[in-house]
């Protein structure tokens, strides 16, 4: 029986912290389904800026990246959190490989567009080589991702969300979980469990879903849009028990997921 594909995102809060990233690598190895890992590293890579008097460079709650910023995201995606989340992994006995959107042409990127400013090596998705993904995980490696891609004449940096989403739409997933310092969506002081689009979009104009949370939410939705069933909010300790806020779409979104994973 064909296992099922979770694509999970793990934000660079939790792969700073020692106990953090060791329950994760824990989570990753007891889970039953397949998992493919996609990784950010805003944290380390602000800090590294900040100490080579590069000052952070935000719009839209996006990283503006110059040519000296994306150096460093090579660097620190790439590199030191990408590797460091691969020798938990191994430690606990998962066969992880590291890699990122350059490596055998995996993710396809362009310069993002925006309409007052000029995002530089900052990028957007074009397309995802699903079947590098599909032979890692037939292979029973667990692929983790950071998100650097390559483009036509350099390589961008990418939200890891919206790759997460992609990445899913890619290769027909089940599920994708947003892990990150938060346990979900609060309505009314409690935990929501679970909401529908029509849902989600109704507390975000009631103003119930706000600030940094809108993000989170409006990547769990443009999960929902690429055709893949559910997207969860949630954090580490939420995702090991089942927990979280679970984002499901309409019957025509749940239609088109069917269609990829046939």
């Amino acid at each position: 029986m064909t296992k099922a594909i979770s694509v999970v995102k793990v934000s660079g809060h939790c792969l700073d912290d020692h106990d953090l990233i060791e329950q994760f690598a824990r989570a990753v190895g007891q889970a039953d389904e397949q998992i493919v890992i996609v990784h950010g590293g805003g944290v380390e890579i602000s800090q590294l800026q900040r100490k080579l008097n590069i000052e952070p460079r935000y719009v839209d709650g996006l990283r503006v990246t110059d040519a000296d910023s994306l150096a460093l995201v090579e660097m620190v995606l790439c590199g030191s959190v990408n590797k460091r989340l691969v020798r938990y992994l191994l430690a606990v006995g998962v066969d992880a490989q590291g890699l990122s959107g350059v490596d055998r042409g995996l993710i396809r990127a362009r310069k993002m567009r925006h309409q007052t400013l000029d995002m530089q090596f900052t990028g957007e998705v074009v397309s995802v080589r699903g079947d590098v993904i599909v032979d890692l995980l037939d292979r029973d490696v667990t692929p983790v991702i950071a998100p650097v891609s390559v483009g036509a004449r350099s390589n961008y940096n990418l939200n890891a969300d919206p790759v997460a989403s992609a990445i899913a739409a890619a290769i027909g997933a089940n599920t994708v979980v947003f892990i990150s310092n938060v346990a979900g969506v609060y309505v009314d002081d409690e935990l929501a469990s679970s909401l529908t689009r029509t849902q989600a979009l109704e507390l975000i104009e009631r103003g119930v879903i706000q600030g940094g949370m809108i993000p989170k939410v409006e990547s769990a939705l443009d999960v929902l849009s690429s055709g893949v069933p559910r997207a969860v909010i949630t954090d580490l300790p939420g995702w090991t028990k089942r927990g979280g806020t679970t984002f499901t779409g309409t019957e025509a979104e749940s239609s088109v997921s069917e269609g990829l994973c046939q």
